[in-house]
């Protein structure tokens, strides 16, 4: 059963009341938040690789966290996923306080990811690789032994997957011998096969020839609105393309929280991707 929507409308004295879609115009509804962190930090040794981080990420955007290298993306993304525990702070998810949480309670919970560099079993086909993504989660996960068939309910969602990721027609075919754009899309099926209600997407575009990432970027832009989308991109146009806000991190901290026009005239975030002038 799909979860009850809350919203809420700012008054004009600025205190929020709960309200339904149906006391609330369009314009003035704003979705409850299915991600919140609260002063987040990761911390390796001195090194703050993220700096009390607070972000909130309403349910059904998409939503882009950019920053130079070493600006604490990725290590943001492995907290929220429950790779790294965060120092300290809070990370609250659909209601959950996943803070403590170990990464497979998190995706049980609903959080989906896909990693830099493409973690798939090269030696076996798509079909069974999304076999094992499924049952990862369920108590079918030790029935591999023998030929992994699948049942009424496994084999509509590994379908549906597989289609939204456009490679439905590669079911068969073995890994290995995919391209690395078709692998990147076998990922993101893998990502979805879960139905999670959130999919942490960590650079999807990253190797990709022109047209392999305009596949991604359509495969991304179909996604159902069901879905949250968290993504890392270091391709900017790409990403202020797909998203419709965005989180500029620097130095483990947020340096802006803009929608995509607005973080491309941003001077501050102009400045740590080229630097600063330098004034005769």
């Amino acid at each position: 059963m799909a979860a009850s929507r809350q919203y809420s409308i700012a008054l004009s004295d600025g205190e929020p009341v709960s309200t339904s879609p149906d006391d609330a115009s369009p314009e003035n509804i704003v979705p409850e938040p299915i991600l919140t962190l609260t002063d987040a930090v990761v911390a390796f040794d001195a090194l703050r690789a993220v700096d009390g981080v607070s972000l909130s990420v309403p349910r059904g955007q998409r939503r882009a966290i950019i920053g130079p290298n070493g600006a604490g993306k990725t290590t943001l993304f492995n907290a929220i996923a429950g790779m790294v525990p965060p120092t300290s702070g809070r990370i609250m998810f659909d209601g959950h306080d996943i803070t403590k949480l170990p990464p497979h309670r998190r995706a049980q919970l609903g959080i989906s990811r896909t990693f830099q560099i493409t973690n798939l079993f090269p030696t076996l086909n798509v079909q069974d690789n999304m076999v094992l993504a499924l049952r990862g989660l369920s108590s079918r996960k030790f029935s591999l032994f023998g030929r992994p068939d699948t049942d009424s309910v496994e084999a509509p969602r590994i379908a549906a997957a597989l289609s939204a990721a456009r490679i439905a027609e590669r079911a068969d075919v073995t890994v290995k011998e995919l391209s690395y754009g078709e692998q990147r899309q076998l990922e993101i099926a893998l990502s979805l096969v879960t139905t999670p209600t959130m999919l942490l997407l960590d650079e999807p575009a990253a190797g990709l020839s022109p047209s392999e990432r305009s596949m991604v970027a359509q495969i991304i832009r179909s996604l159902d609105r069901d879905v949250t989308v968290v993504l890392i991109e270091h391709d900017m146009d790409l990403a202020l393309g797909l998203v419709d806000f965005v989180t500029c991190m620097f130095e483990g901290r947020i340096l802006a929280e803009e929608a995509p026009e607005g973080i491309r005239r941003n001077k501050k975030v102009q400045e740590v991707y080229l630097g600063k002038p330098r004034h005769a």
